[in-house]
């Protein structure tokens, strides 16, 4: 079984991972019958307690881990293959394949195996497979049966052998004891010669005839059948026996392809001949499986496992191979950069590094980063910014497949080399621009080009993937840059297309639908839909920048625009990019929009819309609900007092009257507070009151009179107007008396609070008499005889009226002196 664990199993692992023989990599075949690379390790086989029985280990290289813990069962059936593989499956559709790194390592493990099962290691494989039909029949064979019987190999035998292969298809025993006489006998290329001879002699019939042993010995699913057929001096004759289907009126002509319209093109000579003829058999194997070979029914399916995993195992050898020659690769980066390199050449060598780096695929995970990290050396990226920008659609294509393979492997590398281009290049040839030009300049009337190349410029924008532990800026940099340099290019389609639209700016609500600015042909509409997805795309992501962005271009402005398109789409697009933005509840992205009256736009394409229910419909009335369920009042607020009138015609939804509901009862909360507020004002100021009173009562000389009851605060003004009257008056007939000075040159002023602090028509009076109200005193007069009753104080058992004359002054300083210490702590109490 496969795991992640790291249980101790008494094994010496520093032996093991020293020992480069028993390295391998770990593969499971999945659902679509491709290989999965599990990661790279070293094996070993050992008795665990726990499972009691000898199992093989394979411990991860990197950190130790268990990649596989898989006890050798005495009745599974492992298979050798290519003298470097080791493949069985465990349980019910799960394959398992160890890879070895060297021959001996294979052999080594190959004989624990056999030991365990008590096998001959000599052996390709350690068991028959025997299905649940066959278990009680298994007995009953004789020992001797060891091989099925062949006929001989000669044309009139051809109809018997061809029964004898497809009778044996349904029976894993039976295909085993097949393919065992088949190799023993050195059948396969007496079957070959036949084939040459049918075919000189125009024998239909036996050709027909080979066309089917042929096709069931491939079933057969045996990697040393494979490695006699796909042999350099047999492959040709198999493509040629496989031709000649029943089926078809006239035979096929992939001989004839393959020799003559499909060329080997060496864009750099290849010295090493076992790489060059590894390449031939694999295209060519790829070429039955993938063409010549019917697609496989239900009950075919698990026949042709082998195969796949043979042109897996070649691919990996191939790039391993071209790796190893360290001349190879320069020699293709220094042609493909050279500016005297002509375009078909260019073109050649471009589509080698997409088939390369395909082929890369196939590599270890460790392997593969080093893969491209020599590509990177090599300058891939310099040299994509050149033939990106070529005007031949085949070689864009291609270069576009291989960025897709770096910006996957690593989107850091990528951005590293685009951050430092604005030192050496001007802003319409970074690699990015690049990249979004050709995206918007893309032909295709599908803009398949374009889809793929929005997704690699998603993934290079993305901050998830800029964590990197060596760069803890990078997010910053690459944001600043991106927004610097190149989002004036991702956007200039969408503003260009939007231009006009200050000429319907001034649409009312309601109004007859505004004729589209924007062409409403498909492929720019497309291509529109595709610039405002990646824009959502940095509205949820990058809160900052892009929030400037929009601000500066009052960008959502023209997106809104496209709510006018004749393409629902797009103007679900433009509805999606408003709906992201108020999501995020961002009280400047509000008042922007308050500010620009920007729900216009959406509540006259809900108005055009009429009663259709339509995704459209649909979208718009989410936006309205979202709001007023997350309750964003100031929004609330502008919809309602702007819009209630257009909207409060739609029933069918309780949207808008909830709008109104959340609207109403946010009044009526301002307004609660507001009152309570005056409320506690003016209990605040009659408590100041009362506590004056008290405070004279405890002297025991003042004798308060009567008091008005208070008025209405809207008579606030009148009462203040009259005080300012009668202090003008005031001031202009007693000059003479004005407050003193300190010795410090300051004016003094000093205040009583009492109950006679009232209003401006029979209180204020203060114990400095004459003394104007100080804007910038602790307490304003003027305050108190706005809010306090009017009332006439008796002081001393005399009244004190409105104006104090001189002959008073000297007397009431002396009662301030008295009065003063022993009331102004109380103030601050």
């Amino acid at each position: 079984m496969i795991t992640g664990c790291t249980e101790s199993v008494g094994v010496r692992a520093g032996e093991i991972m020293s020992d480069t023989r028993r390295r391998v990599k770990v593969y499971t075949l999945n659902e679509d019958r491709q290989w999965d690379d599990r990661g790279t390790g070293h094996v070993s086989a050992t008795y665990v307690d726990r499972l009691k029985g000898v199992s093989l280990l394979v411990r991860a290289e990197s950190d130790g881990s268990l990649l596989l813990e898989s006890k050798i069962s005495p009745n599974t059936a492992y298979q050798k293959q290519q003298d470097t593989l080791i493949v069985w499956s465990e349980a019910e559709n799960y394959d398992l394949a160890l890879s070895f790194q060297e021959k001996a390592g294979c052999d080594e493990i190959w004989e624990k195996i056999c030991q365990v099962q008590g096998k001959d290691p000599t052996v390709e494989i350690t068991q028959d497979p025997i299905d649940e039909s066959e278990e009680e029949h298994v007995e009953e064979m004789p020992e001797t049966s060891h091989l099925v019987d062949l006929p001989p190999c000669e044309l009139n035998k051809l109809e018997e052998i061809a029964d004898l292969v497809t009778s044996v298809l349904s029976s894993p025993i039976r295909r085993e004891k097949l393919a065992l006489a088949l190799m023993n006998e050195g059948y396969i290329k007496k079957l070959l010669q036949l084939f040459q001879v049918c075919e000189q002699m125009g024998n239909t019939e036996g050709l027909h005839h080979l066309y089917e042993i042929i096709r069931g010995v491939l079933f057969l699913n045996k990697a040393a059948l494979f490695e006699v057929m796909f042999s350099d001096d047999c492959i040709m004759d198999v493509v040629g026996c496989l031709e000649y289907d029943p089926s078809l009126v006239q035979p096929k002509k992939h001989r004839e392809f393959l020799t003559k319209t499909a060329k080997f093109k060496e864009v750099i000579p290849i010295t090493d001949s076992e790489l060059r003829q590894k390449i031939h058999q694999t295209y060519r194997v790829q070429y039955i499986q993938d063409i010549i070979l019917p697609t496989p029914s239900v009950f075919e399916e698990n026949f042709l496992s082998t195969l796949t995993s043979f042109i897996f195992f070649n691919k990996v050898e191939i790039v391993s191979m071209l790796q190893e020659d360290e001349k190879f690769l320069s020699e293709v980066f220094a042609q493909l950069t050279d500016e005297a390199t002509e375009d078909v050449k260019r073109r050649e060598l471009v589509n080698f590094f997409k088939e390369f780096c395909a082929f890369s695929q196939t590599l270890q995970p460790q392997n593969r980063d080093a893969f491209f990290k020599t590509l990177a050396n090599l300058g891939i990226l310099p040299a994509l910014e050149i033939v990106m920008g070529m005007d031949d659609l085949q070689v864009r294509a291609a270069a576009t497949d291989i960025f897709s393979y770096l910006v996957e492997f690593s989107p850091s590398m990528v951005r590293e080399f685009v951050m430092q281009e604005p030192q050496q290049n001007e802003d319409d040839i970074l690699l990015i621009n690049v990249v979004i030009k050709q995206m918007i300049c893309d032909t295709d009337p599908e803009l398949g080009g374009a889809v793929q190349l929005m997704g690699l410029l998603r993934t290079l924008i993305d901050p998830e993937n800029m964590l990197a532990p060596t760069n803890k800026t990078e997010k910053t940099e690459f944001l600043s840059f991106f927004y610097k340099y190149c989002m004036h290019v991702l956007t200039a389609p969408l503003l260009a297309n939007t231009a006009e639209e200050k000429n319907v700016k001034d649409a009312v609500v309601g109004s007859p639908k505004i004729s589209a600015v924007c062409p409403d042909n498909f492929q720019t509409a497309q291509l529109l839909a595709l610039i405002l997805e990646l824009l959502t795309f940095c509205v949820e992501h990058h809160t900052y920048h892009i929030k400037n962005y929009i601000m500066n271009k009052d960008l959502l402005r023209r997106v809104l625009v496209l709510m006018n398109s004749k393409h629902t789409f797009l103007a679900l697009c433009a509805l999606r990019f408003m709906r992201r933005i108020i999501g995020l509840k961002d009280e400047f992205y509000n008042r922007y929009i308050i500010k620009g009256n920007l729900f216009e736009p959406v509540i006259n394409a809900l108005l055009d819309n009429g009663t259709r229910y339509n995704l459209l419909n649909s979208a718009i009335i989410e936006l309205f609900e979202f709001i007023k369920v997350e309750d964003i009042k100031s929004l609330i607020a502008h919809i309602v007092d702007n819009f209630y009138k257009a909207l409060e015609s739609i029933e069918y939804v309780q949207t808008f009257k909830g709008l109104k509901t959340r609207y109403e009862q946010e009044k009526d909360r301002q307004s609660q507070r507001l009152n309570r507020y005056r409320r506690d004002a003016r209990s605040l100021e009659d408590d100041e009151e009362t506590w004056f009173n008290e405070d004279d009562d405890e002297e025991g000389e003042a004798v308060v009179l009567p008091v008005e009851k208070s008025k209405p605060e809207d008579d606030f003004s009148d009462n203040y107007g009259k005080f300012i009257e009668a202090k003008k008056v005031k001031e202009s007939e007693d000059k003479e008396n004005l407050p003193k000075r300190t010795s410090s040159g300051s004016f003094k002023f000093t205040f009583t609070h009492s109950a006679g602090a009232g209003n401006g028509a029979n209180g204020a009076s203060s114990k400095s008499s004459g003394s104007p109200t100080s804007p910038g005193s602790p307490t304003s007069s003027s305050a108190k005889l706005a809010a306090a009753p009017a009332a006439a104080v008796t002081k001393q058992a005399g009244l004190v009226g409105l104006v104090d004359y001189p002959d008073d002054e000297e007397e009431e300083e002396e009662d301030e002196e008295e009065e003063s210490p022993r009331k102004r702590p109380r103030l601050g109490s």
